[in-house]
């Protein structure tokens, strides 16, 4: 039992990390300790209905992330050209991590936004929007995870 509470910890752990390092996915990582821990202890503990709820979280907590620069985009102004050029921006930051997260959906959301309006300052707070919107989707990821990590230890010392 002292190698799968290890195994499991370092997953969770790794998931912590995760929700707020663009290179590792959080909360899924989660869920795999959690399931590692079902599985290895018969579903006596965590059973069906408990890795239900953590999955739900995972899936909510991922989709969150995704769509929370767009969304910010949106907010602040920007017109479907910035929420195109938000996402673009992400997938291009993905070669530069960490901060090609953040900084690629706001200079994606700026470059779609001025190509649209020729605009700077709208164009801007369109990128700012973004960035925003970015920062509480990670913010969301984490505060998710750390429920999931909590729920967890609660279900396996309480029973």
């Amino acid at each position: 039992m002292t190698l799968l509470n290890a195994v499991v910890a370092l997953l969770m752990l790794a998931g912590l990390a995760g929700a707020v390092l663009p290179m590792l996915p959080g909360t899924p990582l989660i869920f795999a300790g959690a399931l590692l821990y079902a599985y290895a202890t018969d579903f006596g503990t965590i059973g069906m209905g408990r890795l239900a709820i953590l999955a739900l979280l995972a899936v909510v907590s991922s989709a969150l992330e995704y769509v929370a620069g767009a969304t910010g985009a949106r907010k602040f102004g920007g017109s479907r050209a910035a929420v195109i050029g938000a996402v673009i921006g992400a997938v291009a930051g993905l070669a530069w991590p960490p901060f090609g997260l953040l900084v690629g959906p706001f200079i994606g959301a700026v470059a779609g936004e001025f190509l649209r309006t020729r605009e700077l300052a709208r164009s801007v707070r369109a990128g700012m929007g973004t960035a925003v919107g970015v920062l509480g989707g990670v913010l969301s990821h984490l505060a998710l995870a750390l429920v999931m990590v909590v729920l967890f230890v609660w279900w396996v010392t309480r029973g």
